[in-house]
C-alpha cells in the first residue's frame, strides 16, 4: 500500500502569548492559516515491522527524532498494528522556520496511515494523537484557517478572505524553546483580548493593524535582519508583514494574486542564499 500526500506550511496572522501554564506550556491565542507551500511525503505500508524515515534535507532530524517517525509509531500503537512503514519526505518547507513543517508532516502521516490501514479513526481521535506530538499538529487536520487557544490544541474554524503571501526565510534556525523562555510576560490579561472578524482581514488597514506577534520582539532582538525583511516586503507592496510563529520566517500579506506575484518578482533577485523566498496562497 502506497500513498503520496502534500503537507502544507502555516502562518500565524496573529500570535498572542497570554501566560505560562501549570504544565509548562504557554497559553496562546492565535489565528493560523495553511498556505500552499508543501512538503511532499510518500508513505508505504507493508507486512513486517519497523519504521524508516528518509528526507532530502540535511537539516531534518533522522530516526525517532523526526516527528513523522513519532507520528507513525504512535498511530501503529493506537491502532494495535504491526506493520513496516517507510516514509520519504521531500522538504520544501524550511526546517525550524516558524512555518510548522514538522507538525504538518506528522499530521499528514497520521491521516495517510489512517486511510492506508483501514483503521478508520474519526478526526477527533486523530487530532488527539496529534496533540500528543506537538502543539501545532492538531491544526493541520482541519485543512483550513482556525483560531487556536490553549497551547494550540483548542481550535475553532474561521473564514478568511482570499489572501496571498510572499514568504522570506533568512536561512538560519531559531530555537522555539529559547524564544518562549526569553519572553517577558508583562502584559495584563485584558490587554491580550483581540477581537477577530473576517471583515478585519478583508480590509487593508484592518489587516495591517491585526497582524501581531508577541514573540517577534524577542527574535528580532537577536536577529535584527528580520525587521529589515519586513520592511522589504511592505516596500514591495504588502498590506502588512509579520514574523510567523517563533521565526525566523517573515511573510507579507497581499489581497490579490497579481500584487503578490509582482512583489515576488521584485524581491526574488534581492534574496541571496542561504535565504529563500516563496510565493503562496492561503488555503
Amino acid at each position: 500500500m502506497h500513498m503520496k500526500v502534500l503537507a502544507p506550511a502555516k502562518v500565524n496572522l496573529f500570535l498572542r502569548v497570554l501566560g505560562k501554564r501549570p504544565d509548562g506550556y504557554h497559553e496562546i491565542f492565535s489565528l493560523m492559516q495553511p498556505v500552499s507551500l508543501y512538503d511532499e511525503i510518500e508513505i508505504s505500508v507493508s507486512d513486517g515491522d519497523g519504521i524508516e524515515v528518509a528526507s532530502d534535507s540535511p537539516d531534518a532530524p533522522g530516526g525517532s527524532e523526526n516527528l513523522a517517525y513519532r507520528a507513525a509509531s504512535l498511530f501503529l500503537e493506537r491502532a494495535g498494528l504491526r506493520k513496516r512503514v517507510s516514509i520519504g519526505i521531500k522538504k520544501r518547507i524550511p526546517v525550524g522556520a516558524g512555518l510548522g513543517g514538522g507538525s504538518s508532516d506528522a499530521a499528514s502521516v497520521i491521516m495517510a496511515l489512517n486511510g492506508l490501514s483501514g483503521a478508520g479513526f474519526p478526526d477527533r481521535e486523530l487530532m488527539e494523537m496529534g496533540a500528543r506530538l506537538g502543539s501545532d499538529v492538531p491544526f493541520f487536520f482541519l485543512k483550513g484557517p482556525a483560531l487556536a487557544r490553549g497551547r494550540g490544541e483548542v481550535l475553532e474554524r474561521v473564514n478568511l478572505p482570499p489572501l496571498y503571501y510572499v514568504l522570506i526565510n533568512p536561512g538560519f534556525h531559531v530555537p522555539t524553546a529559547w524564544v518562549y523562555s526569553s519572553l517577558r510576560l508583562t502584559k495584563k490579561g485584558e490587554n491580550n483580548i483581540l477581537l477577530y472578524s473576517s471583515e478585519v482581514f478583508a480590509d487593508r488597514e484592518g489587516l495591517k493593524k491585526a497582524l501581531s506577534n508577541d514573540l517577534e520582539a524577542v527574535t528580532i532582538g537577536r536577529y535584527p535582519e528580520i525587521s529589515a525583511l519586513k520592511e522589504k516586503l511592505t516596500g514591495a507592496g504588502a498590506s502588512g508583514a509579520l514574523m510567523s510563529g517563533s521565526g525566523p520566517t517573515v511573510f507579507g500579506v497581499f489581497h490579490s494574486r497579481e500584487d503578490a506575484e509582482r512583489a515576488y518578482r521584485t524581491l526574488e533577485s534581492k534574496v541571496a542564499p542561504p535565504a529563500r523566498i516563496f510565493l503562496a496562497e492561503g488555503l
